[in-house]
C-alpha cells in the first residue's frame, strides 16, 4: 500500500494544481474543482484540507478500476456464451452506427438494445454483491428489530435472483427489459448493482458511461470467437467472490476486425 500511495501521490497532486492553475478559464466545474471551492471557502463543518481532496480522488480512482473492468469482463463472457445476442447487438451497432467509424458516446442513448444487455449483465454479475449500509433510525423488517446506527448488509446477489421479481432468474435473458421501465440507478429495489438512495455509487454515471461505450466498442470493431474451437456453453463463468465479484479466470478470445477501412 505504501508503495502504491508514493506512486498515486504525485500523480493526484499533478491533477489538483493542474485544476488550481486552470481555474479561471474553466467553463465547466468537475468534482475536483468543487473540493477545491469547498476547501478554499473554509466553510466546511470540520477542517477540510489538500488531504481530504487527496483521499476522496484516490478513493474515486481506486474504487472504479475493478469494478469497471470486472463489469466490461463478465458483459463479454455473457455476449461470448450467447452468440446469438451478440450478433443482435451488433446489428443495431450497424444500423445505428455503421461500419465507416467507431462508437461514440453520443451513439449510446440510441442503443436501445445495448441498455438491455448492460441491465442485464449488471443483474446477473452485480460489481458488488453485497451493499453495506448503516440504518438511520430504529425499525423494523418483517419481524426483526434493526437499532438506529447498525450496519446492514444487503445482499443485492440474492435480490436480483430472486424469482418473485425475475423468471428463469439464472439464464442471461435481455430481452427480459422490453418495455420494462426497471432501471439500474436504485429506484427498483429488484435491481440494485449501485445501491440506492445517499449512499449509491458514486461513480454510477462513470460506470454507466465507460462500460456502456468500451463493450459497443469491441463489439462494433471486432468480431470474438473462443480459442481452440470452444463450444459457448463451455465458457467457464465460475465467479470469485470477493469485495468486487470478478470471474475466476480471466475471459480469452480470438478478436477479427470487422470495420470497413476508410
Amino acid at each position: 500500500m505504501k508503495d502504491t500511495s508514493k506512486v498515486l501521490d504525485p500523480f493526484v497532486e499533478k491533477i489538483i494544481d493542474e485544476h488550481v492553475n486552470s481555474k479561471e478559464q474553466k467553463k465547466n466545474k468537475d468534482f475536483v474543482d468543487t473540493m477545491m471551492d469547498i476547501m478554499q471557502s473554509g466553510e466546511a463543518e470540520f477542517q477540510f484540507d489538500r488531504r481530504h481532496v487527496k483521499a476522496v480522488m484516490l478513493d474515486m480512482l481506486v474504487a472504479s478500476i475493478d469494478t469497471s473492468s470486472s463489469s466490461i469482463e463478465w458483459m463479454l463472457s455473457e455476449l461470448l456464451r450467447n452468440p446469438d445476442i451478440m450478433k443482435k447487438l451488433q446489428r443495431e451497432l450497424e444500423e445505428v452506427v455503421g461500419l465507416n467509424r467507431m462508437v461514440q458516446e453520443s451513439d449510446l442513448e440510441n442503443l436501445k438494445y445495448l441498455n438491455m444487455v448492460f441491465k442485464e449483465s449488471f443483474r446477473l454479475h452485480a460489481a458488488a454483491p453485497l451493499l453495506l449500509h448503516e440504518a438511520m433510525e430504529d425499525c423494523m423488517v418483517d419481524d426483526f428489530y434493526i437499532k438506529k446506527g447498525s450496519q446492514v448488509i444487503v445482499n443485492a446477489y440474492t435480490i436480483h435472483r430472486d424469482p418473485k421479481f425475475w423468471s428463469e432468474a439464472d439464464k442471461f435473458m435481455p430481452e427480459r427489459f422490453v418495455e420494462s421501465n426497471v432501471d439500474v440507478r436504485g429506484r427498483d429495489y429488484q435491481l440494485l448493482p449501485f445501491g440506492s438512495g445517499r449512499r449509491s455509487c458514486p461513480g454510477m454515471q462513470l460506470a454507466l458511461i465507460i462500460v456502456r461505450l468500451v463493450v459497443a466498442q469491441l463489439v462494433h470493431c471486432f468480431d470474438w470467437e473462443l480459442p481452440n474451437e470452444m463450444h459457448p456453453k463451455d465458457l467457464d463463468m465460475t465467479e470469485q467472490f470477493g469485495i468486487v465479484t470478478g470471474r475466476a479466470n480471466h475471459l480469452m478470445a480470438v478478436p477479427t476486425y470487422r470495420l470497413q477501412h476508410n
